[in-house]
């Protein structure tokens, strides 16, 4: 995996991340997912259910099945997850394809890991996409998967929450800042005291050959 704050082959796409777990707790059941691929990049952000001990198994049961979709479209790659999980408590997961070629973003969310794409040109129309959540739970019941796809233009940049961080968080302006302290003032301003928290911030920064 690549380190964060860092950019991927061809300058393609920069990510950084900013968690932590709740208060008293020594894991987090959030865990982020980023993989590279020859066509383009996988991103996840998974949210076990509750937290501490079980919600982390449930979420590294999830991440340990995204290392082999890269690639994959995302239904298919919820469904893996969801067929893994039957035996955790199960998690919230959102996934997010971002491709080189076709400068295309393919997502896909189930439960309350939330998600918006904020766009660099600040009068396109509309200038942020969120993502729909739809209800479920990745190991348990699984709504029908349908990906919802938008076009990607340089400076775009992924926003990925579990809900530990406020949904308020998309009122926030992230395309102007550094991607590390995109996600660290998400984190301060919008974690909340209650839950494990995450945050996963990528930058698409446009395909060269």
């Amino acid at each position: 995996m690549t380190p964060p704050g860092t950019m991927l082959p061809a300058e393609t796409f920069g990510w950084a991340v900013a968690a932590r777990p709740l208060s008293g707790q020594t894991v987090s059941g959030d865990l982020h997912v980023v993989l590279p691929f020859p066509a383009g990049l996988l991103v996840a952000a998974i949210d076990g259910l509750g937290h501490g001990p079980e919600a982390a198994v449930a979420a590294r049961a999830a991440a340990a099945v995204l290392e082999h979709c890269a690639g994959q479209p995302v239904d298919e790659a919820m469904r893996r997850c969801h067929e893994a999980l039957r035996r955790t408590r199960g998690a919230a997961l959102s996934l997010a394809s971002l491709d080189l070629a076709g400068g295309t973003l393919a997502w896909l969310g189930v439960g309350n890991v939330d998600g918006a794409l904020f766009r660099a040109n600040r009068i396109a129309n509309p200038v942020k996409e969120s993502l729909l959540q739809r209800g479920g739970v990745v190991g348990f019941q699984l709504p029908t998967l349908r990906a919802t796809v938008h076009d990607l233009s340089p400076g775009d940049t992924l926003v990925l929450a579990t809900d530990g961080i406020g949904s308020r968080f998309a009122e926030e302006t992230v395309t102007e800042r550094g991607l590390q302290e995109a996600a660290e003032t998400i984190l301060a301003r919008h974690g909340k005291p209650t839950d494990d928290a995450l945050v996963l911030v990528v930058r698409y920064m446009g395909f060269r050959q």
